[in-house]
């Protein structure tokens, strides 16, 4: 982070991720934090995009898709860990709202634990209700 000329990242919620889709939701994310780059001070213009995966953006910059681009680019592989984090950071302030679910310790992942507090609980509000598991614990309320 303290070697990157900038850093922006960008988000989808868990209803628009249930409305579009999870690989809709994270172009979307992707593209988001691409748009935000232009409100950070003194941030140059993205001028080419490097895209981790098989799809580009929805954006009139020039782009590559690379399939598996976290292990062929670095500035894919750094983007994958700066999501990474700020996704598990997310998932430690959920735990404070929602103790129940634990999700400080399972970021959102389906583990046993995880999909038994939502047996046990059901979903709550930030789950995304068209995931495995969640439905299922929604029906059988």
């Amino acid at each position: 982070m303290e070697k990157a000329i900038a850093v922006s990242t960008g988000l989808a919620s868990h209803q628009e991720i249930d409305d579009i889709n999870i690989l809709r939701a994270s172009l979307l994310s992707m593209k988001r934090a691409v748009e935000n780059l232009s409100s950070l001070p003194g941030s140059p213009a993205p001028d080419f995009l490097l895209i981790d995966g098989k799809f580009t953006l929805d954006m009139d910059l020039p782009q590559s898709a690379i399939i598996k681009g976290d292990s062929k680019s670095m500035s894919i592989a750094a983007a994958s860990i700066i999501a990474k984090v700020t996704r598990d950071t997310i998932m430690k302030e959920l735990h404070g709202i929602y103790p129940a679910y634990d999700f400080a310790r399972h970021k959102g992942y389906p583990t046993k634990a995880h999909k038994a507090a939502i047996l046990k609980h059901g979903p709550c509000p930030v789950h995304r209700l068209t995931f495995s598991g969640v439905k299922e614990a929604l029906h059988a309320r």
